[in-house]
């Protein structure tokens, strides 16, 4: 049975979608990601109050921060740029590629946009991956945090 090469090279193109956003789900926990949460030392104030408690403190100074206008990571344009970059790229390699094979006219453009539709997904996770926390929302939270008595030993 012969196989339609354009389905071919969708059905690729699709698993390595999967397996870019797979990639994404992997770096977005961790202590250096937007998701961290203070970690409390168990001083006396946690033990009395209890960690439902401690969790409910430490929700109300993220949303205080937030609230300042603090963002949990560094704003900066690395989603965009790495996402057009990624596109201009896996765009031109593609059709390249598929210009190079003596493929027609359509199969040229479909490879393009194929390979522009990948390489942007794959720019967006890695600008995203280059995200940092910003250290203003943390200092902001953490002192919050102590002020109602807790103490913060890191993120996580």
């Amino acid at each position: 049975m012969k196989q339609h090469p354009q389905r071919s090279s969708l059905f690729v193109s699709a698993w390595l979608l999967v397996a870019v956003f797979s990639v994404a789900g992997c770096a977005s926990t961790g202590s250096n990601s937007a998701s961290a949460r203070p970690v409390l030392y168990p001083n006396a104030t946690l033990n009395r109050v209890g960690d439902a408690a401690a969790r409910a403190e430490i929700d109300a100074c993220m949303a205080r921060a937030q609230a300042a206008g603090l963002s949990p990571v560094e704003q900066n344009n690395a989603v965009g740029q790495r996402a057009g970059q990624g596109a201009a790229v896996g765009g031109v390699v593609a059709a390249v590629g598929a210009l190079v094979t003596g493929r027609n006219m359509d199969s040229i453009l479909t490879s393009g946009v194929a390979g522009a539709a990948v390489g942007g997904s794959a720019g967006a996770v890695s600008g995203a991956m280059q995200s940092r926390p910003s250290q203003l929302y943390r200092q902001y939270v953490q002192r919050c945090v102590s002020e109602r008595g807790f103490d913060v030993i890191g993120w996580n």
